[in-house]
């Protein structure tokens, strides 16, 4: 229906990187950690919530990134609690001061950079994941 419900924040100021970090981690109720694991740039995506498919819209958009991501071998971890930040008084400031207008509910971040390590081998598949009805 090209509703296109989804906004994209890429975060790569250091300061604020570090100030979603912090709230992320009060939101997960630990505070002082880094929930985005040292990661030079965040990505929050956030959709209308007026659009009857804004979390489907959203996490598409999420899942697009971290697979184009991975084929030009930048590395990505989604990292949940976008809707309790931006729900919070300090996250609607935020998006208050950046310009963003609306109804827009966190939908989830990604942790953007180079992986420390090489990828971990996939894990197996749960039996019974795929069904094939002819």
């Amino acid at each position: 229906m090209g509703k296109q419900s989804a906004i994209i924040i890429s975060i790569t100021n250091k300061e604020i990187r570090d100030k979603v970090s912090e709230l992320n981690a009060r939101a997960m109720g630990k505070s002082g950690i880094d929930p985005f694991y040292g990661a030079p740039q965040i990505i929050v995506v956030l959709a209308d919530k007026n659009v009857p498919t804004y979390t489907h819209d959203g996490s598409l958009v999420l899942g697009n990134m971290m697979a184009e991501a991975e084929s030009i071998g930048v590395a990505t971890c989604w990292i949940h609690r976008a809707k309790e930040v931006f729900e919070s008084d300090e996250g609607k400031a935020l998006l208050e001061k950046w310009g963003i207008k609306g109804d827009y509910v966190g939908i989830g971040n990604l942790a953007v950079g180079l992986a420390d390590a090489p990828k971990n081998a996939a894990t197996p598949r749960k039996a019974n994941y795929v069904y094939h009805v002819d």
